[in-house]
């Protein structure tokens, strides 16, 4: 069973800034609250997956920075390879990625790595810094965000297949405890205000409220602390935004698409200011 003990524990460290403690007085149910709602068969298929992984009885490397990449000095055997590879397949499809786990190489649907490369150059510096990812899929960004430097990154997705993939890749990368993963809704979330850096990133147009949401994102940043949001945007002025009747680019669920003018108005609605 995925256990959240090591989280609870870190945010139970009280600090000048950053402080998290407050979230245990209503997280431990919330998850609990989670967990008997997922426990069926298609969830405990994928945390067998993770429990039935090889251990890795040498030293790794793993390479953060320009990836997520972790292998060993002499490389694991053969049947170690496909048994990993089994098992990563179980919890298929793999969305954000790429993954190169002990040569085993999970090509996902979505290329996140070069998402990332275009938005590393507008990022505060990471390091040492608490951050969050609202809607985190699988935790791909997570670890990019550790390996720039972030002291814990959070990542918040309901979805149990997201949590099991980003538990197994923990595993392979031999339990890092500077990322979690939390399978909750940022509308579950109290009013931190803890975090120095928030990522939404592909999240804002399957907003009903994308008012509600800048709002939502807004609650979880300390003061002077920086969001980075990634949303699909229209040509136009100001005051137009696209409300696609059926799907949008093979899409359910895409509501508001604005003008770039009229994401600027949004989020000066919402408290944000330019820099």
């Amino acid at each position: 069973m995925i256990d959240f003990g090591n989280f609870y524990k870190l945010i139970a460290q009280k600090r000048p800034t950053n402080d998290l403690s407050s979230w245990l007085e209503i997280l431990p149910t919330q998850l609990a609250n989670w967990k008997k709602q997922n426990l069926d068969s298609r969830f405990n298929h994928w945390v067998n997956s993770i429990a039935h992984l090889p251990e890795i009885n040498q030293p790794i490397e793993v390479d953060l920075t320009n990836g997520v990449t972790v292998k060993t000095e002499t490389p694991i055997s053969v049947g170690a390879q496909q048994r990993i590879e089994k098992l990563l397949k179980n919890l298929i499809p793999w969305r954000k990625g790429p993954f190169d786990l002990h040569g085993v190489v999970i090509d996902s649907e979505w290329r996140s790595d070069l998402k990332w490369q275009r938005l590393l150059p507008y990022i505060d510096d990471l390091y040492g810094k608490t951050v969050l990812d609202v809607g985190c899929n699988s935790g791909y960004h997570l670890w990019r965000m550790v390996g720039a430097g972030a002291r814990l990154a959070v990542g918040i997705d309901p979805m149990a297949l997201f949590l099991c993939q980003f538990e197994m890749v923990r595993k392979l990368l031999g339990g890092d405890q500077r990322a979690h993963l939390l399978p909750l809704g940022i509308e579950a979330l109290p009013k931190l205000n803890a975090f120095d850096v928030v990522f939404s990133m592909g999240v804002l147009y399957h907003r009903r409220s994308p008012l509600d949401h800048l709002y939502q994102l807004k609650d979880q940043l300390v003061s002077g602390g920086q969001l980075v949001l990634e949303t699909l945007v229209i040509e136009g002025d100001l005051h137009q935004a696209l409300l696609p009747q059926d799907r949008y680019a093979q899409m359910r669920n895409v509501y508001f698409i604005p003008s770039v003018p009229t994401m600027i108005s949004w989020l000066e609605r919402c408290g944000f200011k330019k820099r």
